[in-house]
């Protein structure tokens, strides 16, 4: 089985729900996954925005190996939301100025813990997960704000 990313609110390549917005209440998306790598010690998360520069809207890391999802509101024991590119930590929801955007949640299966501080970037998590990936899973879904 494929290492995989889903959501029960969007579907990949689809538009991805305005609740999840600035538009909307704002709140992460329910997201799942399945067919993690043996060995599989540690998950860490990016989203971001390849249509503005790859801009972050999310990172978690810790998430332990044995889990299989992230709901919105309520992350696993021992998991970290890092810094966005709003300047905060947690998630920032989608909120193009203009046009249709692409949001990407990449999931990375990583065969040992990360370190990377307590609020971690995207490149930190991204450097220091090099050399511990055992896979990586992705769900890409676009937004056009009506204005």
């Amino acid at each position: 089985m494929p290492f995989s990313v889903t959501s029960s609110a969007f579907s990949e390549g689809g538009g991805f729900p305005s609740e999840y917005t600035c538009d909307g209440t704002g709140q992460a998306p329910p997201l799942s996954w399945s067919g993690t790598p043996d060995g599989t010690v540690e998950l860490a998360l990016v989203m971001d925005d390849p249509d503005a520069r790859g801009f972050i809207h999310w990172v978690v890391t810790g998430i332990p190996g044995s889990a299989d999802s992230l709901q919105p509101g309520a992350l696993p024991a021992g998991a970290v939301e890092g810094r966005n590119n709003f300047g905060g930590t947690g998630y920032g929801p989608p909120c193009p100025p203009s046009g249709t955007h692409r949001y990407v949640v990449t999931l990375f299966a990583l065969s040992e813990p990360i370190s990377v501080g307590g609020t971690p970037t995207a490149d930190a998590v991204r450097s220091a997960a090099s050399g511990k990936i055992l896979g990586e899973a992705k769900l890409e879904a676009s937004y056009t704000r009506q204005l």
